[in-house]
């Protein structure tokens, strides 16, 4: 017996180890060696530096103002890492310290997924392949490859509250009568992650995964729901609290009313989308298997109402529901959870399906398992796989056709670029191989052939998504970098600095200066003029001097072509990319200012925006 323990203990840490050693290389392979990227990652960076840098670690600010659309957690993790010692030695770029919280998350759940797994196939030959395809399948998601090393607070929520979901369903499955701690605590942290969207989806997970039982209440007892609640109240409620004892209303409308309430019953950022988007992302989030993802669902389904058959035609029987695959259940749970709770937000965007993938990578794992016991010649789902593999493939050998569509303002010669830097031919190496080798295993089964392609396709993100990385960083943000170089370099007097048209916060991030930002229209003219003389800002580390006679200005090439800009004297001091550095006299703009509101053109820049910065 003890042999035997020893054996399923070592099969056990192997397992763990292949998935973090795996899980390590994909995420953290590179993380720092490209910039940030606008907009959202540089704002959260910002206000992750300025805990650091300021030492106060309750309120987050960015640019001089308040920043309350997330609560702490994320902030502080990154506050953290810019807090040792040296950090702009091995961080350069600062990128770094900002997405090790989103990478290290991701790799923290991925080996949760992986044990939970492995544990709950402890009556299968194949519990090892199972536990490494469900962690693949959830680090290999397009959506986890992008978000686990992008600095905003995703990864860190779907990997707290993927956690507290999968200790629970690890509670609500063993004999355990110890006390239910460890749940309550991730959903603590989910909560201090983003809010009460983790608190809201993990108890509707619950409670359809308790529905699905006949002997709820019996199990609803091994969660500890009371001590739990107040366990989850005492660690993520107190900076609610601070925040509202000391910025009353500011706090309130900002964090729940706009970021919360009003995202959810209105569109925001005119990010609308048809009520069939998350079943478009759903498959998108786990291609190329998402036909696995498909499979599974079905097959956890007809098991689902097999059970209630059963469950039907035995009242007596109050054990029925000890199914050792009710982890399929509980994900399938999981998943509707997800999917209806933003289903019915007004405001829609990719990445509120991230929370799901855990319970879709375990999905994914359960049609490996089906597919292994039926060990059918001929597979419809591989045959899928392939078409899937060899449609991306042949969309790569027809480029030109769709590459001439590609229109983006900030990266003009992007589509040059792809083909210089030889991006299209590796794609077509990459998807060319994994088609072959999927329509190999349409005939050739192998109850790894799952394991086998993933794998595959694992070793080709570090042969295709670096130098995508590096293309983009260099067109996007490197000019951006330079001209924050070169700010600090030419600054003089402490003169105010602004950005008119494309609005970039790594501005901010990398000149380390306060940055009024304003649109290239009129009314942004007049906004900037009356803003350095009643709507100024300082910060801890940069103190304008708002009685220069001149001021810099970062515009791009779009907006300073239009007829109010080019008529204002000014210095070039450089271009960079699409943007030109320029000095202006505080005069020349104030006097451009009073001709447009002669015309009747009025500032706006006093109304209430909750997504300022």
């Amino acid at each position: 017996m003890i042999r035997s323990i020893m054996i399923i203990f070592n099969k056990r840490f192997l397992t763990l180890s292949i998935a973090f050693i795996l899980g390590f290389f994909l995420l953290l392979f590179g993380l720092g060696a490209t910039g940030l990227v606008d907009e959202t990652p540089p704002l959260f960076a910002s206000a992750g530096r300025a805990m650091s840098q300021s030492g106060d670690w309750l309120t987050p600010k960015v640019n001089g103002i308040l920043r309350f659309d997330k609560p702490p957690l994320y902030y502080w993790l990154m506050a953290i890492f810019y807090s040792i010692p040296a950090n702009e030695t091995w961080d350069e770029l600062g990128s770094l310290s900002a997405r090790l919280p989103s990478a290290l998350s991701a790799l923290f759940l991925m080996i949760i997924i992986a044990d939970t797994i492995f544990c709950s196939s402890d009556n299968s030959k194949d519990q090892m392949q199972l536990a490494l395809i469900a962690s693949l399948s959830f680090v290999l998601s397009p959506l986890i490859i992008i978000w686990s090393r992008t600095a905003v607070s995703d990864s860190l929520l779907c990997s707290n509250m993927g956690a507290s979901l999968l200790f629970f369903w690890r509670k609500i499955s063993s004999e355990d009568e110890r006390l239910c701690v460890i749940p309550w605590i991730f959903l603590a942290l989910a909560i201090l992650t983003k809010g009460p969207v983790a608190f809201v989806i993990t108890i509707s997970t619950l409670s359809l995964f308790l529905l699905t039982h006949k002997n709820w209440r019996h199990l609803l007892l091994k969660i500890n729901i009371g001590k739990g609640l107040l366990l989850t109240t005492v660690i993520s409620s107190p900076w609610y609290l601070i925040q509202l004892f000391k910025k009353g209303n500011i706090f309130w409308d900002s964090f729940f009313g706009y970021h919360n309430f009003q995202r959810y019953v209105s569109v925001v950022n005119n990010h609308s989308e048809p009520w069939w988007f998350f079943f478009f992302i759903m498959i998108l989030a786990s291609l190329p298997f998402s036909i696995f993802l498909i499979y599974g669902i079905f097959e956890t389904l007809k098991e689902l109402f097999f059970k209630f058959k059963i469950s039907s035609n035995n009242t007596n029987n109050t054990n029925n529901t000890n199914n050792t695959n009710n982890i399929y259940i509980f994900s399938l749970c999981w998943l509707i959870s997800v999917f209806l709770f933003f289903s019915f937000s007004s405001t829609k965007l990719t990445s509120y399906w991230i929370p799901a993938i855990p319970a879709a990578s375990i999905l994914i794992s359960r049609s490996a398992e089906i597919i292994n016991i039926k060990n059918r010649s001929i597979s419809l789902t591989w045959l899928i796989t392939s078409l899937i593999l060899f449609g991306f493939s042949i969309a790569f050998y027809f480029s030109e056709s769709w590459l001439v569509l590609i229109n983006d303002p900030e990266m003009p010669d992007l589509a040059n670029q792809i083909k210089i830097n030889g991006l299209i031919l590796k794609s077509q190496i990459f998807f060319t191989t994994l088609a072959i080798i999927s329509t190999f295993f349409i005939f050739k089964f192998s109850p790894k052939s799952l394991l086998f392609l993933q794998s595959f396709f694992l070793i080709g993100q570090f042969f295709l998504m670096p130098p995508i990385r590096k293309l983009a960083d260099n067109l996007r943000q490197k000019p951006l970098r330079k001209i924050s170089t070169k700010i600090i370099n030419v600054r003089s007097s402490r003169e105010p600095l602004a950005m008119i048209g494309i609005r970039k916060p790594s501005l901010h991030f990398y000149s380390k200066q306060i940055v009024f930002y304003e649109s290239s229209s009129p009314s942004g003219l007049v906004n900037l003029s009356e803003r350095f003389s009643f709507g100024k800002r300082r910060s801890d580390f940069d103190q304008p001097n708002y009685n220069s006679d001149s001021f810099l200005v970062v515009i791009d090439k779009y907006s300073k072509k239009k007829r109010h800009w080019t008529n204002i004297n000014s210095q070039n001091l450089g271009t960079y990319g699409i943007y030109t550095l320029l000095r202006i006299k505080r005069m020349d703009l104030n006097i451009s200012a009073q001709k447009f509101k002669k015309d009747g053109i009025k500032p706006t820049w006093r109304i209430e925006k909750f997504e300022n910065f």
